[in-house]
């Protein structure tokens, strides 16, 4: 009896040596998670393929999303990850991934909100930006009580949207409490547009994936769209040419300011490599938005820095631009920069500036406008019937104009302004170079994405909108960051 005691006593201390101090790192634990995972093999492996594709997704997002709660930084990268992968995932199956990106912020601000429920400490919200962030989701909400609009549910659908990418940039600002963190944030977008570039590439020099042969000819709108002067225009990862051409256009513009910054040599190649790959991408995109954003960046970055070897480059730039504007070609890639400069495109612009000039007169006698969802998707959707449903705005602005009224178009050009002019203080006063850089980088992205809204709604389009509202919560946040601008402000204050 005294001897089986022993055994067991024996056995105890063993298991809990194994699994108390050790933490099952050792033999037993690597045999434990061995048949574990042959046993989750062998269930899957009864399953029919799509239950078992599902199965596997979920147990691989239950620690992801968990991730995500617990530390708002990874929740970010997760974002721009899926915000930048959804149109290829897209391609391949018809699950509601984007009803699973809305989950996963509500789930990053519930997280945050628990934090400050705790801290009470709302610094990081304290800024100019925050007070229109804040006055354009109020008026969004009050905007289900517009007497004009015709459909409520179209609001709803609308206003989740719109409401949770907003509060992704108070979860930025919260998240961003390093230097650390910022620059972490930066590498994933950069190195996310780098990926989309060289795919873009790939779908250039290679061919089109089967799956994305598929589908684009399920519809033949798109098909039209994508197949223009007898060749097939890149989209990358995207919905659409125009979506990659203007991400590649901030975005490689955002590489070239990088690269005039105080960073080491091999990085700068880098930098430019990626800026490289990224014309080459727009080029191929073929979208006329794009190489207008260019030259414009390069004008605002010579007046902000107005310096003799800035001002020799901005004039040996457009000497080149103007040279390939000028010089005869039969490539239909070099024909599509040159036709965005030579006036091809004027029948566009009029057709554009008649619509703009039959909406006027609704605006200008609906102040809160239509309600949202009466324009574009939702509403065919919900008010199929409505002439609004119809109306190619073909504009950002004259969406918002229409849908909010000239009330509301208004906050959201006081927001996009209020992030320049901030971006421009924090960029002449701040003192560390470094800084200095990214914030004449921020000012140039956001001034390009808000010229890029009047002829497109570059703001709103995926991964641009998740990108625009980390970028605002880094003008927000970043200038913290510097000793020298700290103690500049203290003495001020």
């Amino acid at each position: 009896m005294n001897h089986t005691i022993s055994i067991f006593a024996g056995i105890k201390d063993w298991a809990l040596r194994q699994i108390v101090q050790e933490k099952l790192n050792n033999p037993l634990g690597y045999a434990l998670a061995a048949l574990f995972a042959l046993g989750i093999a062998f269930v899957l492996s009864m399953l029919p393929m799509k239950l078992a594709v599902l199965a596997v997704v979920g147990i691989l997002a239950i620690p992801v999303v968990a991730c995500c709660f617990l530390n708002l930084n990874f929740g970010i990268i997760v974002m721009l990850a899926s915000a930048f992968l959804l149109g290829l995932v897209a391609k391949y199956t018809n699950a509601p991934i984007g009803t699973a990106l809305d989950g996963l912020l509500v789930l990053m601000l519930v997280g945050m909100l628990a934090r400050l429920i705790k801290e009470r400490d709302f610094g990081f919200a304290k800024n100019p930006i925050s007070i229109f962030i804040l006055a354009w989701i109020y008026y969004n909400l009050l905007e289900v009580i517009n007497p004009w609009a015709q459909s409520r549910l179209a609001w709803v659908y609308t206003v989740r949207t719109v409401a949770l990418l907003l509060a992704l940039y108070f979860i930025a600002c919260y998240a961003f409490s390093s230097y650390k963190r910022v620059v972490n944030t930066l590498k994933a977008i950069l190195i996310l547009g780098l990926i989309s570039a060289l795919y873009s590439l790939k779908q250039e020099w290679i061919g089109f994936s089967n799956a994305e042969t598929t589908w684009l000819h399920a519809d033949e709108e798109r098909f039209m769209l994508i197949f223009q002067w007898n060749r097939m225009r890149v989209f990358s990862f995207f919905s659409d040419p125009t979506t990659f051409g203007i991400l590649m256009g901030y975005m490689s513009m955002f590489c070239l300011i990088l690269a005039t910054g105080p960073y080491k040599f091999w990085l700068k190649i880098g930098l430019l490599a990626a800026a490289v790959s990224m014309l080459m991408g727009m080029a191929y995109a073929g979208s006329r938005t794009p190489f207008v954003m260019l030259p414009m960046g390069v004008i605002l970055y010579m007046v902000l820095t107005f310096k003799r070897q800035t001002i020799i480059a901005a004039a040996l730039f457009f000497a080149l631009g103007a040279g390939m504007i000028l010089k005869s070609t039969n490539s239909a890639v070099i024909w599509r920069i040159q036709s965005a400069f030579r006036g091809e495109s004027n029948d566009t612009i009029e057709v554009r500036m008649k619509n703009q000039a039959k909406i006027q007169p609704y605006i200008l006698s609906h102040p809160v406008g239509a309600g949202l969802g009466s324009t574009g998707y939702w509403g065919k959707r919900f008010t199929p019937n409505s002439w609004l449903a119809s109306f190619a705005h073909d504009s950002l602005y004259v969406r918002l104009a229409v849908e909010t009224g000239w009330i509301g178009l208004l906050i959201y050009m006081g927001l996009l302004f209020t992030a320049m002019r901030t971006s421009i203080r924090y960029y002449f006063r701040v003192k560390d170079p470094t800084i200095k850089n990214l914030y004449l980088a921020f000012t140039i992205t956001v001034f390009l994405l808000a010229l890029a809204s009047y002829p497109q709604e570059a703001i709103t389009l995926l991964p641009t909108s998740v990108v625009f509202y980390i970028i605002l919560a880094m003008i927000a946040r970043l200038k913290d960051f510097d000793p020298a601008f700290a103690k500049q402000e203290q003495a001020v204050g």
